[in-house]
């Protein structure tokens, strides 16, 4: 392998590692919970499926598949109703981390792998709390919905979600 390939994939393993630890997050200014000013929704909503031990859960969904899409998310939005969230989709699979900087409502934040199937679950992610919610393994997709409804659909961790985006295994 040749120097300047070497350098390469150094630099892109540690852009990487610096994405997924958060620390490119940081150049979003934090913004009073008054005067939060958010990005407007990501129309059209989108039909998305949780296949969870409960049973079939339905949700319309805003989907982030950009990176502005997903650094600014759900920040600074106000209400989640119970049968909507946002579906982030990322070119690839790998360890992501969540914060709740300028979030404004509790949610439940679920890791999802390349085939949709649910990789870990952070629940009830306190608003503007700023600690890293790591996936806990690779992860291509991340659901958030309000917190608590997780819980109430019984998903756990292997459960299946299904989306357009997502590719079934």
């Amino acid at each position: 392998m040749s120097p300047t390939l070497i350098l390469r994939s150094i630099l892109a393993a540690l852009a990487s590692i610096l994405l997924s630890s958060g620390s490119v997050q940081a150049q979003i200014p934090r913004q009073s919970a008054k005067v939060c000013i958010g990005q407007p929704e990501i129309l059209p909503l989108e039909a998305l499926q949780v296949l969870a031990r409960g049973g079939k859960q339905s949700f319309m969904v805003e989907v982030a598949n950009n990176p502005t899409e997903r650094e600014y998310g759900l920040m600074c939005r106000r209400a989640l109703a119970p049968d909507r969230g946002m579906l982030f989709v990322f070119e690839r699979s790998e360890p992501q981390a969540f914060w709740m900087r300028n979030t404004l409502i509790a949610l439940d934040i679920i890791y999802l792998d390349a085939k949709g199937r649910v990789v870990s679950i952070s629940r009830n992610a306190r608003p503007l709390d700023e600690t890293p919610l790591p996936s806990g393994g690779a992860s291509q997709f991340v659901l958030e919905i309000a917190a608590g409804r997780a819980l109430q659909i019984g998903l756990q961790v292997g459960d299946q979600v299904r989306h357009r985006a997502i590719r079934r295994g």
